[in-house]
């Protein structure tokens, strides 16, 4: 089975990767974090001539979400989201004027992504990680035969999330990546929801929060 196409680049005033992943052979595709900058994404899935079966979000923070409208619109795919996270959802105006962002008019999201809820890209399958800190419906997206996390806000090279924001929590995002991502394969990349990719492994040994010497 060919390995999927994986492009990631940042959207949005505040740069959240946003990534693609496809299916060679069958082009289906997922969009994950779509933050902004609709028109970037949709060309490039046009360029990669894909049909998108769901929009993945990580968590419900507004500079993951602002280009839901457009990709949902263009494609006609579902938003999965972890409901934890649905008090952030519907209050993305509050976000928004905190920020100083344009509100965008979301769509309603299913809420059936939760811990292990399977996913597919084609013939690629992964599933879901629930990884509560940075806030409570922080979700990962974990392809183990592609070697491939995405983690959001959760896990950042040579950082973690912020905890000071809605819904976090220091104690859990700590436990959350020590019990469910320091436990994979080491040299799983790590798509992180900002900044440069990492590995388990570099994490493991130099991340000062949750590595070796932490």
């Amino acid at each position: 089975m060919a390995k999927l196409v994986r492009e990631t680049f940042p959207v949005g005033p505040l740069g959240c990767n946003c990534s693609i992943l496809i299916d060679p052979t069958t082009k289906d595709a997922v969009v994950v974090d779509p933050g902004g900058d609709g028109d970037t994404i949709l060309a490039r899935l046009k360029h990669h001539g894909c049909t998108v079966r769901s929009i993945l979000i990580t968590h419900a923070h507004i500079d993951h979400l602002g280009a839901i409208p457009d990709v949902q619109k263009a494609t006609g795919a579902p938003v999965l989201m972890h409901d934890a996270d649905r008090d952030l959802y519907e209050n993305v105006g509050m976000q928004s004027r905190m920020l100083g962002l344009p509100t965008p008019a979301l769509p309603d999201f299913d809420a059936r992504l939760k811990d292990g809820f399977s996913l597919s890209v084609g013939g690629a399958s992964g599933g879901a990680l629930h990884t509560p800190g940075h806030t409570k419906g922080s979700t990962c997206f974990h392809f183990a035969g592609e070697r491939l996390l995405i983690t959001g806000d959760t896990l950042f090279a040579g950082s973690i999330g912020r905890t000071d924001l809605w819904g976090g929590s220091f104690d859990d995002i700590i436990r959350s990546i020590k019990e469910r991502l320091m436990v994979l394969d080491g040299d799983t990349l790590v798509i992180p929801g900002h900044g440069p990719e990492t590995t388990i492994e570099d994490e493991r040994r130099f991340n000062p929060f949750v590595g070796e010497s932490a």
